[in-house]
């Protein structure tokens, strides 16, 4: 099975800004729910990160490191899972740019933010990355902890579908995505699972 994790929530996600490169660490409520995360997810043959810090901390959680610890042996770290470059945008909240831009942007999967990357771009990498994963994956568990753009883009490679279905897809902090890898074709058996850090959030309100 692939697994895919978004990572635990960054205080631009809970901001709602546009967070691309930049490198801000996982809240404590992010840190919390890589915990519950961990404590649901089998064991895994692989462990696969984005190389940016909240997805690598999420990761570490996942292969059990002790609190604050974000690197740790076991996790491999592959830059074809790093966030879309959204270059001028990274920080910036949604209205920051113009409607007719927008409007580009969610038709045209080859539109480039200013000094940023296209959708396809993303779509191109991540498809590579899934088809390297996916013998590994019908054999055993390979958890990916990544972003919400190259998630949602392995779920277009797993559905045959368009870069641009993308936008028509949401994906929340810390959700799960699972791809059965082991037939003919990719098979999508779950999207945006965000029980664990549903649970997580609960939790913290008792």
């Amino acid at each position: 099975m692939l697994i895919l994790v978004r990572h635990g929530e960054v205080a631009a996600n809970a901001d709602g800004l546009l967070l691309g490169r930049a490198d801000p660490p996982l809240t404590e409520t992010g840190y919390r729910q890589a915990c519950a995360l961990a404590e649901v997810l089998p064991p895994a043959a692989r462990i696969v990160s984005s190389p940016l810090a909240r997805a690598r901390h999420t990761a570490a959680v996942l292969a059990g490191a002790p609190a604050g610890v974000v690197d740790v042996d076991g996790v491999e770290v592959d830059p074809r899972w790093v966030e879309m470059d959204y270059g001028d945008l990274d920080g910036c909240p949604p209205t920051a740019l113009g409607d007719r831009s927008w409007q580009e942007w969610r038709t045209d999967p080859g539109f480039v933010p200013a000094g940023g990357e296209s959708l396809a771009a993303v779509g191109r990498r991540v498809r590579e990355a899934c088809t390297e994963l996916a013998a590994d994956a019908a054999r055993g568990d390979v958890v990916v902890v990544s972003h919400v753009s190259p998630i949602k883009a392995a779920v277009t490679w797993a559905l045959g579908v368009g870069d641009e279905v993308a936008w028509r897809m949401f994906l929340g902090d810390a959700a799960v995505c699972r791809i059965d890898t082991g037939g003919p074709r990719p098979l999508l058996l779950g999207f945006s699972d965000t029980t664990a850090a549903d649970r997580s959030a609960a939790a913290d309100r008792h």
